[in-house]
């Protein structure tokens, strides 16, 4: 039996789960581990600059390409702590990663000793397991069963911790031999599914809500097929965004308090029955869930048998992958439709097309500070359907979600659940990363942008090209346009007088020096016209120095963008609608104005 330290065995089970790829910072407690990625060869490392950059990285990088685990790395103490808001993104967004943590010695961990924190519990929470390994020989076994737990039933993360002695111990491990344990999800029986079907045959006006469920499955061509042969349109989720592309007839928009389109709210509102595959029912995408339950059914399909019923009853309930549930979905429909019995939806689906060419924002502003919305109108000219977008949370992230456009699964890159500031820099590395060959376009608000920014040399050092859209208000616009209820504007002006950069105004942080004192190229943009130029030379940039290219928009200071409290029957359109076709030009549709 071939012999070697328990790191060694850890990287070696990580190659043979499909690993090639992490990201981390090393020290004094996980250097054992980082000699034996060294020694073994076969697994890429990219230096972060943060490790809870780190942890967004492998977040980033899982998300892009089904199978993907990505793995991020961290010495003990406070590298962990900093890797829990990773932790906490991933599992409330179904994304397996993998976290390694160094530990002090296993004899001294309970006295105190530098750095020595007990990351396993305080990690608990966010993942799916957490484990001190305080035994060598278990280490292969611990790593066997993270793989297994990553992927079987509702995807998430593992933290393994590594104390230094256990990973310095040798143990007997056969890399050659070494297998991954099978990964099991639930599957609809055919049953079930026949009874859900029975659902949708007896309404007239369905929908399917299309989660990221269908994403994490690899599914979009399945639910697309589905609706087709149904006729059935679809309402992705803000995760489910690009299981079916935009300007397919069966979309019928997003619904929700935010990001959500006009016609997609008003076609919900319009629907008697309703069919949830991988979705979890999210409070901004419901809101009021007496208005959005009103009037019609709902059958809710989820590979977490516990999200049944969490959020309301439905009146049916299936736990199962979405993929598996689909092909049983397509394979009755088939039947069905052979055997005459599919109902005629045509007028259904037409009227949620009209819907979608009637009721739209308006995008087309020649203001000056810039408006948000000639902002996405440009990124839609600019950034074809193959972009990966990537951002996180804020105005800019909701008004995207609103006005650009999506066609395909893994191309709407959002975290979705914990939406932490600073996510969206590391994030796009690790997109970028695991698709080099890739569009990538990161957007962020100004505040979001700053949380994290050093982790933009990472992409300087590491040669990690993507064009990132910084739109720049110096406000927390979505806290100040919260805080509207309370009749304040409180602690969320950014504003202040750059004595360095005096050109400025008052927009302060001076970005356009940051990003190049950190090695990256970047545009700052004040006219309308300028941002299609400045988009087209990003693009350049970025694939000439091979680094990340930062556009920033020098926005007005004060948008409010659409949005409700309460419920998605009244949503407020704080903006002039559009009402002729140059005032929404990118937009999927025609705009056709209303008889």
């Amino acid at each position: 039996m071939p012999r070697m330290t328990a790191a060694r065995a850890a990287v070696e089970i990580l190659k043979r789960e499909g690993v090639d790829t992490a990201f981390g910072v090393p020290g004094a407690a996980i250097n054992p581990f980082y000699a034996a990625l060294r020694a073994s060869g076969g697994i890429s490392h990219t230096l972060a600059r943060h490790v809870e950059g780190a942890a967004h990285m492998a977040e980033g990088y899982t998300r892009t390409a089904p199978g993907n685990i990505g793995v991020c790395v961290g010495t003990s103490g406070p590298a962990g702590t900093d890797m829990i808001t990773g932790l906490y993104s991933a599992i409330a967004d179904s994304v397996p990663i993998l976290c390694v943590t160094g530990q002090a010695p296993t004899a001294v961990i309970h006295k105190e000793d530098f750095q020595a924190v007990d990351i396993a519990s305080i990690a608990r929470p966010v993942t799916k397991a957490a484990t001190t390994v305080l035994e060598a020989a278990q280490v292969p076994g611990v790593f066997q069963q993270a793989f297994h737990l990553m992927r079987s039933g509702r995807p998430g993360p593992v933290l393994i911790d590594l104390p230094i002695d256990v990973q310095l111990t040798e143990i007997d491990f056969d890399p050659g031999t070494y297998e991954p344990l099978p990964v099991w999800k639930p599957a609809a029986t055919r049953a079930q599914a026949e009874k859900a079907m029975r659902f949708l045959l007896e309404s007239e006006r369905p929908l399917i809500v299309a989660g990221g469920g269908i994403i994490n499955a690899d599914a979009a061509g399945l639910l697309v097929e589905f609706a087709e042969l149904t006729g059935t349109p679809v309402i992705p989720t803000l995760m489910g965004w690009g299981a079916i592309p935009d300007d397919h007839e069966l979309n019928a928009g997003m619904a929700g308090l935010q990001t959500s389109h006009r016609y997609g709210n008003a076609t919900l509102l319009a629907s008697d029955f309703v069919l949830g595959i991988g979705n979890r029912w999210a409070n901004r995408h419901t809101g009021s869930l007496d208005v959005y339950r009103q009037g019609r059914k709902f059958v809710h399909v989820d590979i977490e048998p516990t999200q049944i019923g969490r959020i309301f009853p439905p009146d049916y309930g299936i736990a199962s992958d979405a993929g598996a549930a689909l092909e049983l979905f397509v394979r009755i429909a088939r039947e069905l439709r052979a055997e005459g019995r599919l109902p005629d939806r045509t007028a259904w689906a037409a009227a949620a097309q009209e819907r979608k060419a009637t009721l739209q924002r308006r995008t087309h502003f020649d203001d000056v500070p810039i408006k948000p919305q000639r902002v996405y109108e440009e990124m839609n000219r600019a950034f074809g359907p193959e972009t990966r977008y990537v951002t996180t949370i804020g105005l800019s992230q909701i008004a995207g979600a609103q006005l650009l456009h999506v066609y395909r699964p893994r191309h709407w890159i959002n975290c979705g659940q914990a939406g932490p500031l600073g996510w969206t820099v590391p994030a796009a590395l690790g997109v970028a990363t695991a698709d080099p060959g890739a569009q990538v376009v990161a957007l962020s608000g100004d505040y979001d942008f700053q949380f994290m920014l050093e982790e933009l040399a990472v992409g300087a050092q590491h040669h990690i090209p993507y064009v990132h859209v910084l739109v720049n208000n110096s406000y927390l616009g979505l806290i100040r346009q919260a805080q509207r209820g309370f009749g304040m504007d409180f602690q969320v002006n950014l504003e202040f007088e750059n004595i360095n950069s005096p050109e400025l105004g008052v927009y302060g942080v001076d970005h356009v020096k940051v990003v190049e004192g950190l090695g990256c190229k970047a545009i700052r943009v004040t006219e309308p016209d300028q941002l299609l130029p400045a988009f087209e030379e990003a693009r350049k940039l970025a694939a000439e120095y091979r680094v990340p290219v930062v556009v920033e928009a020098i926005l007005e200071r004060v948008t409010d963008i659409s949005m409700s409290g309460t419920d998605i029957a009244s949503v407020r359109e704080w903006e002039e609608i559009a009402t002729e076709p140059g005032h929404a030009p990118t937009a999927v549709l025609p705009l056709v104005q209303p008889v």
